[in-house]
């Protein structure tokens, strides 16, 4: 039976303070709190004497003071990116030039398929089209995070050069698995397909506790990522209902399963739903007409 899936918003982030997490894995919670983002963007340094600097997060000078205060004198050594949305890349080529160190991630932003005719990446402006690797991360490969060594595993989904890392028994999840909310997963930006393989991947892995780039620690992350993927396969059920019922277009799919919501909420909701009918579509269990004035959604 698949876990039942609970989102925790009980978080407080304490921004701006250096919070212990584990051993060499302090959080420093951004102040860019929003319906996206929760309660911030949370940055983690990584290490004891020498240091690595995951998610840097924006270029908001209280959040670059505070890292700075972080690090206590201490070396740093690498900056390391989950992804490439500005809400963790923004100050990433600032700090490299104040610290003269590289930033390591899994390659330039690109989009997860080609635009189609007509189409437009929603998300272009949230994305770091400009930074460019120093070094290009790949799946299974181990590096040095400052004194410490981390794994690296490629999670593409929310965005085609998503990554995660594991630190001991810990997964640094990114924005692939949190416990406050499921991800948003955007066409083309991402890719639900791409989605769904990166959570039986980290399934796999041997990593218990995941520490998200926001919100809180997850204590069981697999059965949290199994809930997660179930979850997902409940919403392709209830998108191919809906379509069976009368819906012909993504707005009319998110009124019909998302009664309600604000219009932020509403937003993220269509993206994600039309993340599900192309899944659907790709599958052959859905028909879409699209057309310079809408798309026309059939089964």
């Amino acid at each position: 039976m698949a876990a039942t899936l609970t989102f925790n918003s009980q978080f407080d982030p304490q921004t701006g303070v250096a919070v212990p997490i584990a051993a060499g894995l302090v959080r420093i919670t951004a102040p860019n709190a929003s319906a996206y983002t929760f309660t911030g963007t949370n940055s983690f340094l990584l290490g004891h004497e020498r240091l690595a600097l995951l998610d840097p997060g924006p270029d908001d000078p209280a959040h670059l003071a505070a890292l700075h205060g972080a690090m206590a004198g201490r070396r740093l050594e690498a900056i390391i990116l989950t992804h490439t949305h500005r809400d963790h890349s923004a100050a990433a080529a600032r700090l490299a030039r104040s610290y003269d160190v590289p930033v390591w991630f899994g390659g330039r932003h690109r989009l997860s398929r080609p635009l189609r005719r007509f189409e437009r990446n929603v998300l272009r402006r949230s994305c770091d089209w400009d930074l460019v690797p120093d070094r290009t991360l790949v799946d299974g490969e181990t590096i040095a995070a400052g004194d410490l060594t981390i794994s690296v595993h490629t999670t593409p989904g929310h965005c085609a050069n998503h990554l995660a890392f594991g630190l001991g028994e810990i997964l640094l999840s990114g924005d692939h698995v949190m416990g406050w909310n499921s991800t948003l997963v955007s066409v083309p930006d991402g890719s639900m397909a791409d989605y769904l393989a990166s959570l039986d991947k980290v399934i796999a892995l041997p990593q218990l506790l995941y520490v998200p780039a926001h919100g809180g620690p997850i204590e069981n992350g697999p059965a949290f990522a199994r809930a997660l993927k179930a979850h997902r396969l409940m919403r392709n059920g209830q998108v191919l209902a809906a379509v069976r019922d009368g819906a012909r277009n993504v707005r009319a799919l998110v009124a019909a399963i998302y009664p309600g919501l604000s219009l932020p909420v509403r937003m993220a909701a269509q993206m994600t739903i039309a993340a599900h009918v192309e899944y659907l579509e790709d599958r052959g269990e859905l028909r879409v007409l699209r057309r310079p004035w809408g798309t026309r959604i059939t089964t």
